[in-house]
Formats: C-alpha cells, sequence, structure tokens
C-alpha cells in the first residue's frame, strides 16, 4: 500500500512462480475498507501537531476480467501556523496477466485542484512503457516491474511458503509517474487475530483467519547514487484474501496509524478459467 504518496495496495520486477501466483489470485477478495487515520509519531522537524483523517480501499475484480482498485485518502494536518487539507483519489485497472495497468490519480489541496496524473503502461519484453495524458503528454520507458496486484499476489505467495524476506519492484502510477520503486519485504510468522485485538469486531469474516505482519520499506534508485535510505515504510496485517489492516505508514519525520472501521465484502465475479 502506498499511501499520499500511498497506495499499496494494493493492492503493489521478480517473474511469479506460476503455481505461488494462482493460489494467491483465487485467494483476493473483492472489499471495501474503511480506516481512521491517526498520527502515530513525528519529529520537532517535522512541525506536525496533529493529523486526523480517513482512507477508503475499494478492491474488485478476479484474474479473468483484471482488478480494478479506488482509493481515497483525505487527512487534515495541523501545525502551529495553519491546518490544511489534502485529498488524495486514485482509481486503477491492472489487466489479469500483470502486463497493462491504467492509472488516474487526483490531489487535492483545502478542495482545490492541486494535480492531477493519467496515464497507462504497460509491461513489455524489455521494460515497462509508460504512456501520459496528463498533465502533460509524453512517453516513458523504464525498466521492468511489476504492477501493484502481481506485487502483492507475489507478496502473498511468498508469505505461503514461509519465506521471510526478498526484495523485488513495482510501478504504481504515483507522484509523478515516472520511476519504478525497489522495495524490501519482511514478512513475519502467521498468527491468529487474538480476541482483544481492537480491529477483531470488525474484521468480521476475518476474525477466524490468520494473517501475516509485514513490512515494506519503498526505495527510490533512480537518482546517480540511488536512495540508502527508504522513502517511506509501510507495515500492516495481511491476511490471505488480500486484506490488509493496522497499517502504520511512515515518511521519516512523521508517521500515520491506519485502524480498520468498516470491511465490507463485495460479490466475487465468476471467473471460467
Amino acid at each position: 500500500m502506498r499511501a499520499s504518496c500511498a497506495k499499496f495496495f494494493g493492492p503493489a520486477v521478480l517473474v511469479l512462480a506460476m503455481p505461488a501466483a494462482a493460489q494467491a489470485a483465487q485467494a483476493l477478495a473483492p472489499h471495501r475498507a474503511v480506516y481512521d487515520l491517526k498520527l502515530d509519531q513525528a519529529s520537532d522537524r517535522s512541525g506536525i501537531k496533529g493529523v486526523d483523517g480517513r482512507m477508503v480501499y475499494e478492491f474488485d475484480g478476479s484474474a479473468c476480467d483484471g482488478y480494478t482498485v479506488n482509493f481515497r485518502f483525505v487527512t487534515e494536518i495541523s501545525t502551529d501556523e495553519m491546518s490544511r487539507i489534502s485529498d488524495l483519489q486514485t482509481s486503477t485497472y491492472e489487466d489479469g496477466a500483470g502486463d497493462h495497468f491504467s492509472f488516474v490519480t487526483k490531489s487535492y489541496v483545502d478542495q482545490k485542484l492541486d494535480r492531477e496524473i493519467k496515464g497507462s503502461a504497460t509491461r513489455e519484453a524489455g521494460g515497462v512503457s509508460v504512456e501520459l495524458d496528463k498533465p502533460d503528454k509524453r512517453s516513458l520507458g523504464l525498466e521492468r516491474s511489476q504492477f501493484p496486484t502481481e506485487h502483492l499476489l507475489e507478496l502473498i505467495g511468498r508469505a505461503e511458503n514461509s519465506e521471510t524476506f526478498y526484495e523485488t519492484t513495482i510501478f504504481d502510477g504515483s507522484e509523478d509517474a515516472d520511476r519504478i520503486m525497489t522495495t524490501t519485504v519482511i514478512i513475519g510468522r502467521k498468527a491468529p487475530i487474538a480476541s482483544g485485538d481492537p480491529e477483531f469486531k470488525v474484521a468480521g469474516a476475518l476474525s477466524e483467519d490468520r494473517f501475516w505482519p509485514v513490512d515494506i520499506a519503498y526505495f527510490d534508485l533512480s537518482g546517480e547514487n540511488g536512495e540508502e535510505v527508504p522513502s517511506y515504510r509501510i507495515s500492516f496485517k495481511l491476511h490471505e484474501s488480500g486484506i490488509t489492516r493496522d497499517i502504520v505508514m511512515d515518511y521519516g519525520d512523521f508517521a500515520l496509524a491506519g485502524q480498520l472501521v468498516q470491511l465490507d465484502m463485495l460479490p466475487q465475479p465468476e471467473c471460467s478459467r
């Protein structure tokens, strides 16, 4: 999930082993998840005194018809001098083979459109070809990488195989949609939801499921010397169905915590293959 900057999920290089991908694809559950956002910590340098917000993540589709994600991330950030409302809205589509990805992202500041990114990307033999429509029409050639749902499928497949650490890359159309991010992924031991977990009652159908604690660091290696520290980190609890909860998004100078407050399961599309 990258957020603000952020969209992980989703649902985000290495070629998937087909058996693992097939198992994970069956597990992905269409759903709509709502998270309350709070400030987890902030350094003096950040100047941030408080954050309130909400994140809504809707995942739908199948390996047959492809996957759609609608994501909204609204925060009110307070400092000593001012308060600002940021509203990030993203819609994406990724085909079932993980070869084509289209995206639209609109960013609002205090209800005024600040920027819009729109485009599509195609994975080819030699890399990823990106065609941008907004803010300006241009074409980009990037290194070969995964798109978000395939990134999630790989994560679930590796977790099911009891792997604990790996590195891969992702293109998700965020920021200026002009770079590949390298990710390092740490997967903890699978565990059940404790009855005292604050998200236990909201989890509903997930309350009997087990989850993996996951930590992902995102690095921008596109510069001349690469980036030695991550641009940000995301930790969360990942269920076999692809649903995430208990999220912490760490941007260095500050971190946000997201608690699942509503989970609605959507109909599972029929898939004949």
